[in-house]
């Protein structure tokens, strides 16, 4: 019976990931309204679970309509052309706002306690942390080369992803963070380096563009991408969660499924502000 249920398991587990790939690549390859939307959709529905996970710590009463319409906001006023930082810093500023605003009128104190300090840091935590990512990875693609940017970033993360597990499964002896995430190991953690390199090196030659910085994408997700995924277990971890949801079938939620990309896309996002 363990057998078959693994078997199922590792079926589902494929199956969702193909049809991820297909979408994810379909939507970059569209970009425009197309790219938008499914970032933004996968933004949000991340940021849902977040809060869920947040909000299972003692005393946190998430006000999740604020982050949603911050984010929204935050994500529209990032897309327009020539964004000004000092906008953008400033709907941030608001959203903290906003959560103090909701805290003043909330009738939920119990014997004088008030937690308005930490609902709006986990408010806007779930901004900073999900949706700020996800804009990077929207205007990324507005980009010169934007799609093969964009492509390598994703590419790069899954090569990273099935490296790690692969060289984690084989030859993994020595603990990573064992506190926070038991399978993982030194060895896998290479190894997920080494496979995002190779498919880095793949994809430069496929879309024949300098390696230089497209090379820099492969150290970022074969880094950053498992630093990412140790982060999000760290949240499941405190939260007392094993999923962050139960939406994709194999993996749990969106947020299990794009924890590596977040500071991947983020960190490919300045790195290529900075030298463009």
């Amino acid at each position: 019976m363990a057998g078959l249920r693994n078997d199922r398991e590792l079926r589902l587990r494929t199956l969702s990931s193909v049809g991820i790939v297909v979408v994810i690549l379909w939507g970059i390859s569209e970009g425009g309204f197309a790219w938008r939307i499914i970032a933004g959709i996968i933004a949000l529905v991340s940021l849902g679970e977040y809060y869920r996970l947040v909000g299972k710590h003692k005393g946190t009463r998430i006000s999740p309509g604020v982050g949603y319409i911050f984010s929204i906001i935050f994500m529209i006023a990032a897309i327009q052309e020539n964004p000004q930082p000092i906008v953008l810093g400033m709907i941030l500023a608001l959203c903290v706002c906003a959560v103090f605003v909701v805290e003043v009128f909330r009738r939920q104190m119990t014997a004088g306690t008030s937690y308005a300090v930490s609902n709006s840091g986990a408010v806007i935590s779930g901004v900073l942390y999900i949706t700020v990512p996800w804009t990077c990875m929207i205007m990324l693609r507005s980009y010169a080369f934007g799609k093969q940017l964009l492509d390598t970033l994703f590419v790069c993360t899954w090569g990273c992803d099935v490296g790690a597990y692969i060289g984690g499964k084989m030859f993994g002896t020595v603990k990573l963070c064992e506190h926070v995430s038991p399978g993982k190991t030194v060895q896998g953690f290479i190894a997920g380096i080494i496979g995002s390199l190779i498919v880095n090196a793949i994809a430069i030659y496929f879309f024949s563009l300098p390696a230089y910085p497209l090379i820099l994408i492969g150290f970022i997700c074969g880094i950053f991408g498992q630093i990412g995924d140790l982060a999000e277990s760290l949240i499941k971890r405190e939260a007392g969660e094993k999923d962050s949801g139960r939406l994709i079938p194999g993996h749990g939620g969106m947020l299990d499924r794009f924890d590596s990309i977040l500071f991947n896309g983020l960190l490919t996002y300045l790195v290529l502000r900075v030298i463009l």
